[in-house]
């Protein structure tokens, strides 16, 4: 792996994140196969496989749907054998679901001793035709989780097991060992470019600064504004695409439920995960919406002319009509955010110069009201038009984010973990499942439009005001209009400018 840090600083010391974020190739991340057919309308496959030993052993059904089991039954379910192979919904939902209750590394251990055990992989004298019946199950199921979950294997525990079941199956099979090697080898180019990832995160961190700051210091080094460096809004939408798809593709599935991981009622006192915060990735997003709602914002209220403003929210606005149309949400919420924040709001003149009849109509689909029904039946009508789609461009979905988690953490909470008899609800898990699922199709999705290094560039690095200088900027713009604002104004010129 070359060395990152080289790429990430340009001579003058600025990042050079987009060149970077560009050679972190695609093909080195979970490549999930499609998941839009795995779950139905209800939540969950219907044609679960039922053995007679399901039945009785620790897993309850109702119309042939798996409701509910002990934690044991539901591992042995998980474990192939040479007659039979669990279903692909149950995997990911069990894979996903199972961290509420036990690390990955103990259901990995537990995994690999039921194969060694039951099909005995450990024993010499065993027989070679069962062993080649059984083999290419586990390492499909092997397959399945690397592919899925591959950030559950940054755990050397993980990874050790993984190996050594591997290395048993592959035993005195060519073939075996080939396809072990291949997951392998793919397994550690996801996570390779992962870390990369993370290291071009923690640089745009490390140079962030707040763009006050800057002014005081080289005044004349952030003169340009957006519409400089990109004069079309329908260009700087797509390259807000390219951000947003890029940060999703690096969001692990098992961020959404690590992120509400809480005591399990079985496990005594300890929390049952306690490296609870491995949703890196899932904050970092969660991140950008902030800065570009804060991007739009410093851009409104930067411009010292009222035209000037004017013509910068008339931009945003058709940026924002962009996003819609792609089908990329978050950013078209985070701009209408930023654009609603009180230092901008508060500008009546720079508005009354403002076209506001396209922005009324967004605000209408991004109404929070009513469970924000307009936005999720757009949303609704964009995951059709992905289904049916002819070009990569039809294909994209990028819900609004912060809402997704939302209803996911509701989801969470408005149903236990357990049953009163100890069982899993696995009726809430399909649910979980189901919606998490739907992310895992849209996060796959290639970007089709151009990169624009210089945009990309400019969005992802340049300075933005902090809250108190956006109110600094706006009163210099448009003077207080009552008492709390005046006294505001002149508590902020002396914190931020030394001036009184």
């Amino acid at each position: 792996m070359e060395n990152l840090v080289e790429d990430v600083l340009k001579k003058d010391g600025e990042v050079s994140v987009e060149i970077m974020l560009e050679r972190i190739e695609k093909e080195s991340m979970p490549q999930t196969p499609p998941f839009s057919a795995m779950f139905d309308s209800s939540g969950y496959n219907r044609n679960l496989y039922q053995s007679a030993e399901d039945s009785c052993g620790g897993l309850y059904y109702h119309d042939n749907n798996l409701l509910s089991g002990s934690l044991e039954a539901l591992i042995q379910h998980l474990v192939p054998n040479v007659d039979y192979y669990p279903d692909r919904t149950y995997i990911f939902t069990f894979l996903l679901s199972s961290r509420l209750f036990m690390h990955p590394y103990e259901l990995m251990a537990k995994v690999c001793h039921l194969c060694v055990e039951h099909q005995r992989l450990s024993d010499p004298n065993s027989d070679k035709n069962q062993i080649r019946k059984i083999a290419p199950k586990i390492l499909q199921l092997l397959t399945e989780w690397t592919e899925t979950f591959p950030y559950d294997f940054r755990d050397e525990r993980m990874m050790r097991n993984l190996k050594d079941l591997a290395h048993r199956i592959a035993s005195g099979e060519e073939t075996y060992r080939k396809n072990v090697q291949q997951m392998i080898q793919c397994l550690i180019r996801k996570l390779a470019a992962l870390s990369q990832y993370e290291e071009v995160l923690a640089k745009i961190s490390s140079t962030s600064t707040d763009r006050l700051t800057v002014l005081k210091t080289k005044p004349q080094s952030i003169q340009r504004d957006i519409i400089t460096v990109c004069s079309d809004p329908y260009t700087l939408a797509q390259q807000l695409t390219h951000i947003e798809l890029e940060r999703l593709n690096y969001i692990g599935p098992e961020e959404f439920v690590q992120a509400f991981v809480q005591k399990d009622p079985l496990d005594n006192d300890k929390s049952c995960y306690s490296e609870r915060k491995k949703t890196r990735n899932l904050e970092a997003y969660v991140e950008w919406f902030n800065r570009l709602s804060y991007l739009v914002a410093t851009e409104i209220c930067m411009p010292v002319k009222k035209k000037h403003r004017a013509r910068m929210i008339e931009y945003f606005i058709d940026v924002a009509r962009e996003c819609f149309n792609i089908g990329n949400f978050n950013s078209l919420m985070a701009i209408i955010s930023g654009m609603n924040m009180s230092p901008v709001s508060r500008l009546k003149k720079t508005w009354a110069k403002v076209k506001t009849a396209k922005f009324d109509v967004l605000e209408h689909q991004m109404d929070p009201s009513s469970n924000f029904y307009n936005y999720r039946t757009a949303l609704r009508g964009a995951a059709q038009r992905s289904l049916t789609a002819h070009s990569s461009r039809e294909k994209i979905v990028i819900p609004f984010f912060s809402l997704l988690i939302k209803d996911i953490y509701f989801l969470n909470e408005g149903c236990a973990n357990r049953l009163p008899n100890g069982h899993v609800n696995f009726e809430k898990f399909w649910e979980l499942a189901k919606q998490v699922s739907e992310f895992m199709t849209w996060k796959q999705v290639e970007c089709p439009f151009e990169r624009d290094r210089k945009i990309l560039q400019h969005l992802l690095t340049v300075p933005v005001f902090s809250e108190d200088a956006l109110y600094l900027a706006s009163y210099e713009s448009e003077g207080p209009e009552n008492h709390i604002e005046k006294d505001r104004w002149k508590s902020l010129r002396s914190s931020l400018l030394g001036r009184v």
